[in-house]
């Protein structure tokens, strides 16, 4: 099998395993290219007229893993940031409703965070601000509006149900992890031959762009590990199945 002609034009799916509990963190079945990078650096004596080069040196043996997807998840942004995931997030929102029948009651459908609520005339956006008085979810003017009279309040919103929130710091990394993946080789026989790989300790770049536009192709995100050496100098193991 080792004089078999192939080619490949199949993604890899990857399984991201904790390279300290040895878990399995991540399923990554979504992505549309994954890449496999092998580097390493060559120095050389030199000697004689000429300067010719007599002896090479290799070392640095390293590489990456690139991975590109337009799907994305909040493990997926974890792996790559090392931030906290919790179950609670603060957000300023903006809502645009109309003063009640004396003028100066406003109610909100959430209670807001204590001494975050700001009201604006609907035609004075973000300009002087209406002295208020907040109870709950009930707003005060201290002045009266005519009733009916559109306005516009800010306030920071706390939710705590069906959230997920990743907290990165200046002090979040990446952890490492070992990664398996899985695509398909064809051969000019028109044979497909399992193909496996196994990156065996990894350290996802804390590098990553997130871009929203409504035009377009969706926006995508790109993954790059680097391939470092595990405890036994392994880096990266290339598997063909013959079936």
């Amino acid at each position: 099998m080792s004089n078999t002609n192939m080619a490949n034009r199949e993604v890899c799916d990857l399984i991201f395993v904790d390279y300290s509990t040895k878990k399995p963190f991540l399923n990554l079945d979504f992505a549309n290219v994954s890449t496999t990078e092998l580097t390493g650096e060559s120095v050389f004596a030199y000697g004689g007229k000429g300067h010719p080069k007599k002896v090479q040196f290799a070392g640095e043996r390293g590489g990456t893993i690139t991975i590109e997807t337009q799907i994305q998840t909040v493990k997926l942004w974890q792996l790559i940031t090392g931030g906290e995931v919790s179950k609670s997030a603060k957000f300023v929102t903006r809502i645009e409703t109309a003063v009640g029948a004396d003028g100066t009651k406003i109610t909100l459908t959430d209670t807001p965070v204590e001494g975050s609520v700001v009201v604006y005339e609907a035609d004075d956006d973000c300009g002087t601000e209406l002295e208020c008085s907040v109870s709950d979810k009930v707003i005060t003017l201290t002045s009266a509006l005519t009733e009916g009279d559109k306005v516009i309040v800010y306030y920071m919103k706390e939710v705590a149900d069906n959230v997920e929130r990743i907290n990165i710091k200046s002090t979040s990394f990446p952890k490492n992890f070992i990664v398996y993946g899985d695509t398909v080789m064809k051969t000019e026989d028109d044979e497909v031959l399992p193909y496996k790989l196994t990156a065996y300790k990894v350290a996802p770049q804390s590098n990553m762009s997130l871009s929203f536009s409504n035009n377009g192709d969706p926006g995508s995100i790109t993954i790059t590990c680097d391939l470092m050496a595990d405890e036994d100098d392994n880096i990266l193991d290339l598997v063909l199945i013959e079936e």
